[in-house]
């Protein structure tokens, strides 16, 4: 049996928006066009979008038909970001993630919520027999899954999409486990559940326009996943370590035997300086490495802003048809990290 919230409806449907106003249109009224059992709501976070998609959605949050929440983002944070953004405004028993693309054809929404609310599971992930994107693209995206079956606690071989679906209990733990600046909303998964499960959907070529995630993106992710939600990275780094060192020994212990047992001097200059530039570079790797652990805890302690929500806007009598929310400052409505008011009360939807 289907637990509801005593005010939200069965199913909240979060989506990043950046560069989307040729194609969020045609979502929001696929979606809208959706039976599901105890109702839906739409939730588009414009993450800092250069382009008129803040103005498309309020069109739209105006419009009648399932309610559309609109997020303005006071600048561009990152899909992940505006993820975490959007499911902390979420009120829906479950709620699905999906990009504003249509890549993610509108009409598998419903089976993917039904999947998880049948199963009583936690998350669903969704996969796909061909994905539309390009190669490279395609190929980064099996060696983040593959960097992910060594880091994360996920199940092995389950493919990592953003088309997904999370219970209201998951959603709740994931948005108040971390404030950080650079959230992993799959680390942020695993940490708190294994109760998942998969569905194979279809997968559509991009209707407009190309892929917002380029190369330097793509590595950002790779980064939030690799040094924030895993310390492997600093074991491998020790044990990289312990071999080189055990190296370093057996070569000097031979070189102290052919220096007693040879009346001739030591030989090999270039192995030397070969052996010298490799050390130096995994010396130089790991220093760096320990200096973006030290960045991000830099940043999260400085309070770098995860998000940070200018207005919010909803169908209402207000003008054009909408209710505008200034969330206040250091609220959770307003973005995260955010601050407890004295007496712990909370001036904005948790």
């Amino acid at each position: 049996m289907l637990e509801t919230s005593e005010t939200g409806p069965a199913l909240s449907i979060v989506v990043p928006v950046y560069n989307g106003a040729a194609t969020v249109g045609d979502l929001v009224g696929a979606l809208r066009a959706l039976e599901i059992e105890g109702g839906l709501e739409i939730v588009l976070v414009v993450d800092g979008s250069p382009d008129n998609s803040l103005d498309v959605c309020k069109q739209l949050a105006a419009e009648p038909g399932a309610p559309v929440i609109v997020l303005s983002l006071s600048r561009n944070f990152g899909e992940h970001n505006a993820v975490m953004a959007g499911l902390a405004r979420a009120r829906g028993s479950y709620a699905i993630t999906m990009d504003d693309d249509l890549q993610n054809p509108p009409e598998e929404v419903r089976r993917l919520f039904e999947h998880a609310r049948d199963g009583n599971y936690d998350a669903v992930y969704t996969y796909y027999e061909e994905k539309k994107h390009a190669a490279w693209r395609n190929l980064g995206s099996r060696f983040t899954n593959w960097c992910a079956d060594k880091l994360i606690d996920k199940p092995p071989g389950l493919y990592l999409s953003s088309f997904r679906c999370m219970s209201r209990y998951l959603v709740e733990r994931v948005t108040a486990s971390y404030e950080g600046p650079s959230p992993y909303v799959d680390g942020l998964i695993f940490q708190i559940t294994q109760n998942v499960s998969r569905l194979q959907v279809n997968h559509l070529p991009r209707a407009e326009g190309r892929s917002n995630y380029t190369l330097r993106r793509l590595l950002r992710l790779w980064l939030a996943m690799f040094l924030n939600f895993s310390v492997m990275p600093l074991r491998g780094a020790t044990i990289l370590g312990l071999v080189f060192g055990a190296l370093g020994a057996l070569a000097a212990a031979v070189t102290i035997v052919e220096a007693i047992i040879s009346d001739k001097p030591p030989q090999g200059w270039a192995s030397l300086m070969v052996a010298v530039l490799v050390l130096a570079g995994v010396q130089l790797l790991v220093i760096g490495m320990i200096g973006e652990y030290l960045g991000s805890m830099f940043l999260a302690v400085n309070r770098k802003p995860q998000y940070l929500v200018r207005e919010v806007f909803r169908r209402g009598p207000g003008p054009g048809g909408l209710d505008i929310e200034r969330p206040k400052v250091d609220t959770r409505a307003a973005g995260q990290p955010h601050r407890e008011p004295p007496g712990g009360a909370s001036h904005g939807p948790g």
